[in-house]
């Protein structure tokens, strides 16, 4: 009896895995055609384009008319119309008035923290790896490394670090927070596009939107002395990458403290010196552990 139960699990593993791959094949057309209009058609328009069509979506977003796409939505993508109640509204008012409300909203009750260190935001996380082993990316005809994302601070990064690039989905929680105890050292602002950021529409470039497009890169010096570098990329849509008053160079914060806060879909990239305890094609959520290491 068990040989012949192990016999069916076996048959449908086989049925679910060629089933998915027949799936993947099917949608590989569909994501070729998404990452050439990013790349060649919305790409081609300036900048103040994108940033000025972000910026009419983004005051519609604004309005209470748009506070009556909350509750659907809810129901779209969490299957729970009311799933908003176990936030509160990003605008620090007591109802939620407008989708910008829902869309920045915040923990009601921020987790607990037991790590020494913890990823810093909420998503998907598509690319990996040690920064040396990490590939070219041809944008434009130029190659770059992918420690460029992070300006600036480029030629500071090891090799021997550990590159990590988490897409957050627009039902995706959307503030950054503190990966670890440390100090601001570093705030840039790299003006750029706001090319599209779904990591399956550029196959073997995931990161390529956070080689061109507008982001705010952000320097944590740890209380071991170690760098960790943050870039918290914008994308369509995104009217701004928002940072507190606080955040200034100098500025001593806690782990799981919040850092920056978007409007509308993003990315968040980080070189950190321990290696990420979630592998590609894994969700992370703010504070869980970022490495297994302790300290």
């Amino acid at each position: 009896m068990n040989r012949y139960r192990e016999e069916i699990l076996t048959t449908e593993n086989a049925f679910i895995k060629n089933f998915n791959a027949f799936l993947d094949f099917l949608a590989r057309p569909f994501r070729a055609f998404v990452g050439f209009v990013s790349e060649q058609v919305w790409g081609r328009l300036s900048d103040s384009f994108h940033v000025a069509s972000s910026r009419i979506v983004a005051r519609f977003y604004e309005t209470r008319l748009s506070g009556l796409l909350i509750e659907p939505y809810c129901f779209w993508q969490y299957g729970d119309s009311k799933h908003y109640q176990r936030f509160l509204p990003g605008s620090g008012k007591e109802k939620f008035e407008t989708f910008q409300d829902f869309f920045t909203r915040r923990f009601a009750e921020p987790p607990k923290i037991t790590t020494s260190t913890a990823w810093p935001c909420e998503g998907f996380v598509c690319e990996s790896g040690l920064v040396q082993d990490l590939p070219v990316v041809r944008v434009k005809g130029e190659s770059r490394e992918l420690k460029s994302i992070f300006g600036d601070a480029a030629s500071e990064i090891s090799d021997q670090y550990y590159f990590s690039n988490v897409y957050l989905h627009n039902n995706n929680y959307h503030h950054i927070h503190a990966p670890v105890d440390g100090t601001v050292s570093r705030i840039e602002h790299i003006p750029g596009q706001l090319l599209f950021l779904r990591p399956w529409a550029y196959q073997t470039k995931p990161s390529l939107p956070a080689l061109t497009n507008e982001r705010v890169n952000v320097d944590i010096v740890d209380r071991q002395g170690k760098k960790w570098f943050l870039s918290i990329v914008g994308g369509p849509l995104v009217a701004t990458i928002n940072l507190p008053d606080f955040m200034k160079v100098g500025k001593e914060i806690q782990i799981g403290q919040m850092i920056a806060s978007f409007a509308l879909g993003s990315t968040c990239c980080v070189a950190s010196p321990y290696p990420p305890a979630a592998p590609v094609g894994e969700s992370v959520r703010v504070g869980e552990a970022l490495s297994t290491v302790r300290f």
